[in-house]
């Protein structure tokens, strides 16, 4: 994405928006924070960024360390939505994660050290050309059986530094485990929206942001552009708050990232302007909604239909 540039708006017969029910001039925007369950501070950062900032939902990295305890913390707030945020990379050499999976029933996901591959251009181009489908969707069920099994009841299915799972076939498997779970799909890249709009899928309507691909300097001042700039339609933004304490910055190369999407995420400056700008923050519940209402599953998937439990 060009960081000088603001998303570019699209124009089709009906927008996403439209079809979750808004006017067709509505500024729709999920504020999505990613990499919830990677280590203790991110899972502190996105808590406050939902609860006190202007963040509408999570995506949770099942296999991560700090996940059991992401997962606790959603146990205790369930009117915080959460999607699933599928993981087959590892970027964290010193902070590993492994596949849910047993290793040797997931080996093409492995590099030869037995690891989860990192997401380098190379690697992830390795693991593609080598991660077998139903090895994948092992190792997704996995990942989606965890949180039913932890009582907690998703919206949503995204993917880990994989835009789109990366390859055609994993957006098919995925797309088909989300009816099979009663989920929608965060799908970004435009080949793979125009493929959902023609199901009649709703998807974003605009460019999706992903907030490692901004700029350090200047950055507030960018967020502040990007909303006054905000076009019609569904938006949505991928970001990546943490407190950036000593822990983050001895584990993490993106702690600055990370540390300054927290601080405009729970600024006033941010909430005022999603006033004065009349924007509606909304989470993936509404598209949950119209993906299963389109989208006929092959088979039922109970775990999700159980209570989630209260605070």
């Amino acid at each position: 994405m060009d960081q000088n540039a603001g998303p570019a708006a699209v124009t089709p017969a009906q927008r996403s928006s439209e079809l979750l029910g808004y006017p067709p001039d509505a500024r729709l925007l999920i504020v999505n924070c990613d990499d919830f369950g990677m280590y203790p501070a991110i899972n502190a950062a996105v808590i406050e960024s939902i609860e006190e900032g202007i963040a509408s939902s999570c995506s949770l990295m099942v296999p991560c360390p700090a996940a059991a305890q992401a997962m606790e913390l959603l146990s205790r707030r369930p009117r915080i939505p959460f999607g699933i945020h599928l993981t087959l990379v590892c970027e964290m050499p010193e902070h590993r994660w492994g596949p849910i999976a047993a290793r040797d029933r997931v080996p093409s996901l492995l590099d030869p050290a037995g690891e989860l591959f990192p997401p380098t251009p190379a690697e992830r181009a390795a693991l593609l050309g080598r991660a077998r489908l139903e090895e994948i969707e092992l190792e997704f069920r996995a990942q989606i059986d965890a949180v039913a099994d932890a009582g907690l009841a998703p919206t949503q299915l995204d993917f880990h530094c994989l835009a789109d799972g990366g390859r055609d076939d994993i957006l098919d498997l995925t797309v088909g485990l989300a009816a099979e779970y009663g989920l929608a799909v965060r799908v970004w890249l435009e080949p793979a929206r125009r493929r959902m709009r023609h199901r009649g899928l709703p998807v974003i309507d605009n460019d999706f942001l992903d907030s490692f691909s901004l700029a350090l300097e200047g950055k507030a001042a960018r967020y502040v552009r990007m909303l006054r700039d905000l076009p019609a339609g569904l938006n949505e933004w991928a970001v990546h708050p943490s407190v950036g304490n000593k822990e983050s910055q001895a584990v993490d190369d993106g702690w600055r990232v990370r540390r300054t999407d927290y601080e405009f995420l729970i600024s006033p400056q941010a909430r005022e302007i999603l006033r004065q700008e009349d924007i509606t923050v909304l989470d993936y519940r509404t598209i949950q909604h119209v993906w299963g209402m389109t989208v006929a599953p092959e088979r039922t998937a109970a775990a999700f239909t159980r209570r989630v439990p209260g605070p």
